[in-house]
């Protein structure tokens, strides 16, 4: 017998990069319904309800890593991966689900189901109805975003999913788990609600307004009776176009369009890129979507209130949830502005839930999520973690004895703590381990720093402290901390001010400029002095505001902020003998400071 001779390069099979990207297929399920079929919130019943939906990734043994995501206004459920006769993803969020990615398809498994009312697959208006044989068409019943929820949490209990690790959803897809936090609150562990909001503004509910009348003005469209003959092709088109103006930002539309022309012979001459731009998307879309499943599923996104629901109050609608939130608003979007994202994290911390939530830079408004997922998948990912991830680096004995001494301070009956400026969340770490009943979250300006904090298992705001906290309601946590940043912020005065109004006690840690070794440093080398605690030149120092612990009392008295206990640390024998002499201000190179609120005008009680 020949031996097989080795492989040359030439005859080695050529590298199949779709080899790489999951495979995905579309199944059907007819749901188990109750005697009478599917009610509806507004009152009208389906008899039969059939239900599109896709899996990807590979289920765990103890099935606790399943992750539902909602798609979008027009989605569907092919949500990543290829069909089997592509070559190139074709999903509408390959680049965040797909393994390695911010769902990660190597530790989760993704289920993504077509909404009720839809064209893809689900029952919607042109789906037979079973009493007549015929399209449902104008006499398919009004739908709510409960309605799509509940149909989706039955779709996943007739699966064997009555409990998932999270759901997740974008746009309109995070108003539906937005939904299922406060309709189904034990459904999920994780809720994940991106560029969304609890309804839409007046001016995003215009624009629907104005798509809605183009679908119903169409000769064509016959009153939502127009199967088996032309369909409202040209107001759809319309009304695709209108979307697709709130879709981009300004920014990115002066980028991509300016007022740039083209030719274009079948319209008579040259037009705007833009205009072309937004024609082809309308194009595109009447030869997918069907107008009646737009109309229904528009009028069950305009109709979702979470604040009138609940009375006005966004605090008493998110009291059922259970799950641990996040909120991710996109800078520049104007379809779900960035205060809808800070109401909604608001809300839930005034609830008292766990939330957290990142403002992204987003250069092409509210499609970033879809496109731009760099940042966005770097916290996603953090966020569904189903376990912390702590570095077991060791800490710097000295930061050690601090974050000791800060840590004797904390309230014995606090339950929640906020560490502003929390940097990595390296303090909130250590909290953790020494109180594990403390439930920490964090504030910080730096996505990766945010993004660490969230691994470890804390919550965690994207903010700047100093421009306040205003995502964050009056007495939200039992303690608030500041540790080794007061001197960098802008207006120390007014982070004080704002520590004291999330929560009644605040320990402040920082650097004493008092201390000897910086007026000697200046008297003898004429320089400022560089050391560990304060390792900058001056030139390019975070430090802005150098004060010593008398200045911080002088604030404390000004603003009639009572000082409970203060401690004055030092490593240097020299210092330690100033502080046992009563020259604190001179031995002290850090300052660990406990303070509440007091009455206004009072003058707080000297240590």
């Amino acid at each position: 017998m020949k031996r097989a001779l080795p492989a040359t390069p030439e005859r080695r099979p050529a590298f199949d990069p779709s080899s790489a990207i999951p495979v995905t297929e579309t199944r059907f399920a007819r749901l188990e319904l109750p005697p009478g079929g599917f009610r509806l919130e507004k009152g009208g019943v389906l008899p039969r309800v059939d239900v599109a939906y896709e899996t990807a990734g590979t289920l765990s043994p103890e099935r606790d890593n399943v992750v539902l995501v909602c798609h979008a206004l027009t989605g569907d459920a092919h949500v990543c991966g290829r069909r089997r006769w592509e070559s190139a993803a074709s999903g509408w969020w390959s680049d965040m689900v797909k393994p390695g990615g911010g769902i990660d398809l190597d530790r989760y498994f993704v289920v993504c189901a077509n909404v009720l009312g839809g064209c893809m697959g689900t029952t919607g208006p042109s789906s037979v109805d079973p009493g007549t044989g015929e399209p449902w068409g104008s006499r398919f019943p009004e739908i709510t975003v409960a309605d799509i929820v509940d149909v989706q949490f039955l779709l996943m209990r007739q699966l064997g999913f009555g409990h998932v690790h999270a759901v997740v959803g974008g746009s309109f897809g995070g108003m539906q788990a937005l939904c299922f936090a406060v309709r189904h609150p034990g459904f999920a562990d994780k809720v994940a609600v991106i560029a969304s909001g609890p309804s839409l503004t007046s001016q995003a509910l215009a624009f629907d307004v104005v798509g809605r009348n183009a679908i119903e003005q169409d000769p064509d469209f016959r009153g939502g009776d127009y199967y088996g003959g032309p369909r409202p092709a040209g107001g759809l088109a319309i009304a695709r176009e209108l979307a697709h103006i709130t879709y981009l930002s300004g920014e990115m539309m002066k980028k991509k369009f300016g007022r740039r022309r083209r030719d274009a012979p079948q319209a008579g001459g040259p037009i705007f890129e833009v205009e072309s731009y937004l024609r082809h998307q309308g194009a595109k879309f009447i030869g997918r979507f069907d107008a009646n499943s737009y109309l229904r599923i528009c009028g069950a996104m305009d109709d979702f209130d979470l604040e009138k629901q609940a009375g006005g109050s966004l605090a008493a609608a998110f009291a059922p949830v259970k799950a641990r939130a996040l909120v991710v608003a996109l800078e520049g979007d104007w379809l779900f502005l960035p205060r809808q994202s800070e109401a909604l994290a608001g809300g839930l911390l005034a609830a008292g839930k766990d939330v957290s939530a990142f403002r992204l830079d987003a250069p092409s408004g509210h499609d970033s999520f879809l496109i731009h997922t760099g940042e966005l998948s770097s916290v996603l990912a953090a966020f569904l973690l189903r376990e912390p991830s702590r570095p077991t680096a060791a800490i710097d004995p000295d930061l050690v004895r601090d974050y000791e001494a800060l840590e004797r301070m904390l309230p014995q009956r606090a339950r929640t703590v906020l560490d502003v400026a929390c940097g990595d969340g390296t303090l909130l770490d250590f909290v953790a381990r020494r109180r594990p009943e403390l439930d920490g979250t964090g504030i910080d300006l730096s996505v990766p720093r945010a993004v660490r904090t969230l691994r470890g298992g804390h919550n965690v705001m994207l903010a700047d402290a100093d421009a306040g906290l205003s995502a964050v309601p009056d007495d939200a946590f039992d303690c608030a901390i500041l540790s080794e940043s007061l001197q960098v912020m802008r207006r120390p005065d007014r982070v004080l001010e704002e520590l004291l109004r999330v929560a009644p006690v605040a320990i402040v840690s920082f650097p004493n400029f008092g201390m000897w070794k910086i007026p000697a440093a200046l008297l003898f080398g004429g320089r400022m002095p560089v050391t560990k605690r304060l390792p900058y030149r001056w030139y390019d120092t975070p430090n802005i505001h150098l004060c010593t612990v008398k200045d911080f009392l002088d604030l404390c008295r000004d603003r009639g902020i009572v000082v409970e206990e203060t401690l004055h640390l030092s490593t240097l024998a020299l210092s330690k003998i100033l502080n046992r002499l009563g020259a604190k201000n001179l031995g002290s190179s850090r300052v660990i400071v406990k303070i509440r609120r007091g009455a206004s005008g009072a003058n707080p009680r000297q240590p």
